[in-house]
């Protein structure tokens, strides 16, 4: 059996969706688990739909999540050129490959599965009115070709002075008529399609001289010996011309095996997971934020402050079942686990509070030093200098609180810099002359250790006393253990903090 080889074939016409990382992450998975080499391939064939930045986007992204091509796209983000023996295929953008289509197109006009159409846009556009004004949709196909300009319908001499003088030709695949194409997909099964169905789709453009992505990717994954092609559910239409485009090559000896995944959709009802529903919602549908050309900018689970292995862990499960209970997976147990098989057909619906659940569990399983380590740079630009082992110590006490690294300082701010406010309900509730006497009494005549034991001893109303305390300390009556505030303060700062309350407050 050949070596396993599969491809990740994004276009560069804007960021990256979460569904196309799920993509890339199941072909890797796929390539890993088997032995095989997960290849990185550009195709950027529509140059009108090409957006600057997104190739680098797309490299950036896979990076993050740690998705390391081992042909395509080198992992220092440089698109090969030139072919070399880890990369025996470059160049690995279509646009650089365009040399090589031309010949395959002409190709199966010579063998009759092809032909030239020789019709322009405003002709089509007008055949398209016309039917949509008889309540009819026109389509390029076996009803309609013959009366139509191609080198089916003009004599050959015209075909050659048209080839000659015209640059905005295309060839055309002939759909054979009469025939019901049986195919196999790894996750959908057995799929039958009559060729009635289907339209005479453009293969190749003579105005810029770049194929359309039907005749691309069939040739480069022949050239590239892709095994399988794995890909998502919006490529299930164009499967039975993917079948005849190698049928007609001869290449079914070579022919990969398909397997088209099923759509992220809308946390509510239906339909594909959108930019949309992010922005409603507020969560991102993208790996890094983007800012468009025009100056908008999309976020990212990035900058949201996702841990990659948490974003690989959620798109992993979006559509894939393990079988077991196992949630959390490591990308070494993702790829000993993965399988087509439990790939399931029905879309998989996002669920923006599960994302944060895995967020939180990855977040506690980090060590303390390295969450103090990702927090300390935040503590920076705040103006709080801290010291690292004492931001490793509240790091321990709060991270079970915590979703996000941002999250800390919302949680524990107090434990750097003493509350300016006061959250006015707690006041009215706790900040009474009594509570405050007996919560400085305590304080001062005890240590963080043994002040509950204190305000025991000494009858004081333990929850009124210790929440005056604790409003005194984080500004308001929630927080952590009074206990744990003060061996972080310390015992002289507490008390300051007191004072300054009743300072702000008065009486």
């Amino acid at each position: 059996m050949s070596k396993t080889r599969v491809r990740f074939a994004p276009s560069p016409t804007g960021p990256l969706h979460m569904g196309g990382v799920r993509t890339a992450l199941y072909n890797y998975l796929f390539a890993k688990q088997h032995g095989g080499d997960f290849i990185l391939r550009i195709e950027d064939t529509d140059s009108n739909r090409f957006v600057p930045g997104a190739e680098q986007y797309i490299i950036e992204s896979l990076r993050w999540c740690g998705i390391y091509p081992d042909e395509g796209v080198d992992a220092d983000g440089k698109v090969v050129e030139t072919p070399s023996e880890r990369h025996p295929h470059a160049p690995y953008r279509q646009s650089q490959r365009r040399g090589i289509y031309r010949k395959y197109a002409e190709q199966l006009v010579a063998s009759g599965h092809a032909y030239y159409a020789f019709d322009t846009a405003e002709e089509l556009e007008k055949k398209r009115a016309e039917a949509e004004a008889q309540g009819q949709t026109f389509i390029y196909n076996h009803l309609t070709r013959g009366g139509l300009r191609n080198s089916l319908t003009l004599p050959a001499d015209e075909v050659e002075r048209l080839l000659a003088e015209r640059t905005d030709w295309t060839v055309r695949f002939l759909m054979p008529e009469g025939r019901v194409v049986e195919m196999d997909d790894l996750i959908r099964g057995h799929i039958a399609v009559d060729t009635a169905t289907l339209d005479d789709k453009v293969l190749w453009k003579r105005a810029d001289e770049l194929p359309t992505y039907h005749l691309a990717n069939i040739v480069d994954d022949h050239l590239m010996e892709i095994t399988e092609v794995i890909r998502g559910e919006e490529w299930l239409p164009s499967l039975p011309l993917h079948y005849l485009l190698y049928e007609a090559f001869g290449w079914q000896d070579s022919q990969p095996r398909f397997a088209h995944l099923p759509l992220l959709l809308k946390p509510v009802g239906n339909g594909k997971l959108s930019k949309r529903d992010g922005d409603k919602m507020g969560f991102p549908v993208f790996p890094l934020r983007w800012t468009s050309p025009t100056g908008e900018t999309s976020r990212g689970y990035r900058e949201d402050g996702y841990f990659p292995e948490a974003f690989v862990n959620l798109l992993a499960m979006l559509g894939w079942n393990p079988g077991t209970e196992q949630e959390i997976f490591s990308l070494p147990e993702l790829v000993a686990a993965f399988s087509l098989d439990k790939v399931g057909k029905a879309g998989a619906k996002f669920n923006p509070d599960k994302a944060k659940w895995f967020n939180r569990e990855y977040l506690r399983m980090h060590s303390d030093a390295d969450l103090a380590a990702l927090w300390l740079p935040m503590l920076q630009e705040k103006g709080v200098q801290a010291d690292p082992a004492y931001v490793e110590r509240v790091v321990a006490l709060i991270k079970e609180r915590a979703t996000f690294v941002q999250d800390f300082w919302d949680i524990a701010s107090y434990l750097f810099v003493a509350p300016k406010e006061f959250v006015p309900k707690d006041v009215d509730k706790f900040y009474k002359p009594e509570f405050y006497d007996m919560a400085l009494e305590a304080l001062t005549n005890s240590e963080a250790d043994t002040l509950e034991e204190y305000v025991r001893a000494h009858k004081m109303p333990m929850g009124k006393v210790m929440n005056c305390l604790r409003l005194a300390l984080t500004g308001s009556a929630s927080g952590l253990g009074i206990t744990d505030i003060l061996h972080c303060i310390g015992k002289e700062e507490g008390l300051a903090r007191l004072r300054k309350m009743k300072e702000v407050l008065g009486n």
